[in-house]
């Protein structure tokens, strides 16, 4: 039996060796795939965070650009309104003239509008009552020989200036849209002057 038994131990040996060498070269294998897996995983995890990091990044630009563009929008609005309120005051300054300074304006107004000289004079009923005669007197002398205006019985629903009317034809002279007018031209000179 002594035979045997060293035959089994030998067995067992052999068996034991293999099993130990299966054992390692498998611990072996495990770590390379851990080792090839733990490399794929830190540059996926590189990879994640450049792109986080460049997407934070776009965003922020993004949001940087829109709030550019819109403190330029509300810049240029703030400046529209300004430029309307320089208009606006304007048009309250030219309607709150003194009466003289008032019927000069008018007078040539009147004057450098009339085509044959002999229009009606149409005023508010403000206007009409506080300097519409010394308005026709006025633009007549200015135009002289050919001064024949006269002031319109009937009164104009607008807030200042005058329209001179012939029959059918009418020409608008009034503070609203003379400044209206320009406001196209002075609009850039006035944004200039306020914002430069």
């Amino acid at each position: 039996m002594k035979g045997t038994e060293k035959i089994i131990a030998h067995i067992r040996s052999d068996a034991q060796a293999q099993c130990d060498a299966i054992l390692a070269a498998a611990e072996e294998s495990c770590a390379g795939i851990r080792d090839e897996y733990a490399q794929k995983a830190a540059a996926a995890y590189g990879e994640a965070v450049r792109a986080g990091v460049k997407t934070c990044a776009d965003e922020g630009e993004s949001a940087a650009r829109l709030g550019r563009m819109e403190a330029k929008k509300a810049l240029l609005a703030l400046k529209q309104e300004m430029i309307a309120k320089s208009f606006a005051l304007a048009e309250q300054k030219l309607l709150n003239l003194d009466d003289e300074q008032y019927t000069a304006l008018l007078s040539k107004l009147a004057a450098s509008s009339a085509v044959t000289g002999d229009e009606e004079i149409v005023l508010n009923a403000a206007d009409r009552e506080r300097v519409g005669a010394a308005v026709v007197k006025a633009a007549n002398e200015k135009l002289g020989e050919k001064g024949k205006l006269t002031l319109c019985p009937d009164v104009g629903d607008f807030e200042g200036g005058l329209i001179l009317r012939r029959g059918n034809i009418e020409v608008n002279c009034t503070i609203a849209l003379l400044v209206e007018l320009c406001r196209g031209e002075m609009s850039a000179a006035i944004a200039g002057v306020l914002f430069d």
